[in-house]
């Protein structure tokens, strides 16, 4: 049994601790959160183990983690400027274009927007994760792109380009 969570674990903490950064922008926050989502993942690991896809299961806990936390009263830290670089691949000016225009969504627009389009979570999913009627998370996802939208600017959408 542990050697199985061990290796779930080592194959999906980058991920999730990289999906939690983009949630909460800091990335001490997003390592508590990751070991937060692999601590109940251990606890529950013979039923997690048992399900059809154990990652979503993980990101699922990690969503409610994160939601959990924003509801606290300690979460009202402010996070800087300063940003580490979470992928190789794309630009620098990209990444930090999306962070700052994701940081001025809500807590759960940022978790819908996160499911939808960075994880390619499906309406259904992404209401399931977030216990949300699919009706919420369609009309939310509608705003909060409308709101990236009006965020960027032509020289930011000239960087998605």
């Amino acid at each position: 049994m542990t050697d199985d969570f061990e290796t779930f674990a080592r194959a999906s903490a980058e991920r999730l601790r990289t999906t939690a950064f983009m949630l909460c922008r800091d990335w001490h926050l997003a390592q508590d959160l990751t070991q937060t989502t692999l601590t109940k993942v251990y606890v529950s690991w013979r039923k997690v183990s048992q399900a059809d896809n154990p990652v979503a299961y993980a990101q699922k806990i990690l969503f409610r983690a994160y939601l959990d936390h924003r509801r606290l009263r300690s979460s009202t830290e402010t996070v800087t400027a300063e940003f580490e670089e979470i992928a190789r691949s794309a630009s620098p000016d990209l990444r930090l274009t999306m962070l700052e225009a994701l940081a001025q969504l809500s807590p759960r627009d940022r978790a819908i927007v996160i499911l939808r389009y960075f994880e390619d979570y499906t309406v259904g999913q992404t209401a399931e994760v977030l216990n949300l009627p699919d009706s919420v998370v369609k009309t939310q996802t509608r705003r909060a792109l409308a709101k990236l939208r009006e965020l960027l600017t032509p020289d930011h959408m000239a960087l998605f380009a």
